[in-house]
């Protein structure tokens, strides 16, 4: 099977307009081919620092420019057992992947990363991936996440690069290339998406989906997200996302890169089982599994092991203590 960077936005374009059944029939031969036995991966992520981010995203209830900042939870970042304490929870519940997310526009050194790194390892330990999302880094804090055994950072882009700046102002979406490239070259996976039902056009998530497909190598995981409208937030009004638009991107996601887990993320819990299903058919090999999304639900483990048995689908091998 041929890898291509060099997608056109026309050719995007193209596939998202497809009639359903055509996209989905294609995307199911790319999806055999490249992932034969039809696994999923289960990933657990748990809001290490939440709330009282300086970033603007529109989206975001943890923003300390919206009304919705849930800053005020109880933060772990600096208490490394409670947290791993949770992974190994995720672990004996089945997952393979344990995210941790600090809501951050950047990282900052001292005592909080230095706990980071630890969490990392411990996680490590445990067995499970090890994914981090804390906004903008440098290379030197890079470099030490790679070397505690970071599988993957978390850096989504959101939205195509022409409708970013209706949603952040504080970033610019140059910025997050460079954390990507800086990621990269320490030898770290990218774990790189974006979110529907911002406002964008179809044209903005071909432009979304021909960025990430143009990266060399493609993101090792590529979350697609629904808006899920916090009260409080900008985008509090904006309507709930059709369930078939999800799945013409995730189908187009798989079509373009076809080794590329593709990770059905935030709003998921917005969707009934059968949108789900149609998810998988089209090419999802990841769900985050049980617990809480961030700051947004998330269905719990009964529920999602009923989902993966009804679609007939398999997980991967429990995790393993090998590093």
């Amino acid at each position: 099977m041929i890898t291509r960077h060099d997608w056109s936005q026309a050719e995007i374009q193209a596939l998202l307009d497809l009639p359903l059944m055509e996209i989905l029939w294609q995307a199911q031969q790319v999806h055999r081919a490249a992932n034969p036995g039809y696994r999923v991966q289960l990933a657990s992520l748990l809001s290490v620092k939440t709330g009282g981010c300086e970033e603007d995203c529109a989206y975001c209830p943890q923003s300390i420019h919206h009304s919705s900042d849930v800053t005020g939870r109880p933060e772990l970042q600096v208490e490394v057992e409670p947290v791993l304490a949770r992974a190994r929870a995720a672990r004996d519940a089945g997952a393979h992947r344990f995210c941790m997310g600090w809501a951050w526009r950047d990282i900052r050194d001292g005592a909080p990363f230095e706990a980071m790194l630890a969490m990392v390892r411990g996680v490590r330990e445990l067995g499970l991936e090890a994914c981090v999302t804390a906004g903008m880094l440098t290379g030197p804090q890079a470099a030490r996440l790679a070397e505690a055994g970071l599988t993957a950072y978390n850096h989504n882009l959101d939205t195509s690069p022409e409708h970013y700046a209706q949603i952040i102002s504080t970033r610019t979406y140059q910025e997050r290339l460079e954390t990507l490239e800086r990621v990269r070259a320490v030898g770290i996976q990218l774990c790189c998406g974006g979110i529907i039902g911002l406002g964008e056009s179809s044209a903005d998530r071909a432009s979304l989906l021909q960025v990430l497909a143009s990266l060399d190598p493609h993101p090792e995981s590529v979350p697609i997200n629904a808006l899920v409208a916090v009260e409080g937030t900008p985008l509090e009004d904006r309507p709930a996302v059709d369930p078939l638009e999800l799945v013409r991107m995730v189908a187009t996601a798989r079509i373009l890169m076809p080794h590329s887990r593709v990770r059905l993320s935030a709003g998921r819990e917005q969707l009934n089982r059968e949108a789900q299903i149609l998810c998988l058919l089209a090419g999802a090999d990841s769900i985050f599994y049980g617990d809480t999304l961030l700051t947004t639900g998330n269905p719990d483990v009964e529920a999602d092991r009923e989902l993966l048995a009804a679609a007939g689908v398999r997980v991967e091998a429990e995790p393993s203590l090998a590093r």
